[in-house]
């Protein structure tokens, strides 16, 4: 199967994407950061989607500390300003504790990581038909660039990915990059990769339905978003 069959998904069905790593390497407190505690998830009243509507700063650092450490994200507004906006109000909320890096695609080349689901069904519910329009495609999805993935104009909602490679293939489908990992893209490179994509992969329905109860039970070796915060 070609990349390029595999790049499209809804909000319950696929995007198949892989990834291949970027600047620079996870600093020396990685190894702190991971072993932090997971934040208290938030409810779906504290993550409305009318609740998150502020406009992001033309730059600034989201923070993901996660079960293999820690990597920043540099988002720079101008590459796609509503793409910036969602994803800053996504990080400030909480809505990214807790959360699976659900699709790791590496092999057979590297491709993507993925995530973006809530492990609240009621907070996924909630968000999945909150979509944004799209934004012109300033930036080509080269090695740590970070996209939403989408089913289609005007698809955007939650889930993003860090490409682990050059996949500017994308770039005509519409896939409008919006930051780039700038620490700790060994981190990334790291995340659990072996469930793979198809029948042995974690099920989007299943996820959306039963957040995440269906994960940990079935693909317990998934990594996770312990926190992820707005840096100064």
């Amino acid at each position: 199967m070609k990349k390029t069959s595999l790049l499209t998904i809804g909000l319950l069905t696929s995007l198949s994407i892989s990834v291949a790593g970027c600047k620079s390497d996870a600093s020396p407190s990685t190894n702190a950061a991971a072993q932090a505690a997971p934040a208290a998830p938030k409810t779906a009243t504290d993550l409305a989607p009318s609740k998150w509507k502020e406009q992001a700063p033309a730059t600034y650092n989201a923070k993901f500390t996660t079960s293999q450490g820690a990597f920043t994200i540099k988002v720079t507004r101008d590459w796609a300003p509503l793409g910036a906006d969602r994803f800053y109000n996504l990080v400030k909320s909480g809505y990214y504790n807790d959360i699976r890096f659900f699709r790791v695609l590496r092999k057979p080349s590297p491709f993507m990581a993925q995530f973006g689901i809530h492990g609240d069904p009621a907070v996924s519910a909630a968000w999945r038909d909150a979509r944004i329009a799209d934004d012109p495609v300033k930036q080509s999805n080269k090695r740590g660039f970070v996209t939403y993935a989408m089913g289609g104009p005007a698809t955007r909602t939650t889930q993003v990915f860090i490409n682990y490679a050059d996949n500017a293939n994308l770039d005509r489908g519409g896939f409008a990059p919006f930051g780039e990992v700038t620490e700790g893209m060994s981190v990334v490179d790291s995340l659990y990769a072996d469930y793979g994509e198809g029948g042995g992969a974690p099920d989007q329905g299943a996820m959306q339905m039963k957040g995440n109860e269906y994960l940990k039970a079935s693909f317990p070796k998934l990594d996770y978003i312990k926190t992820a915060t707005i840096q100064p």
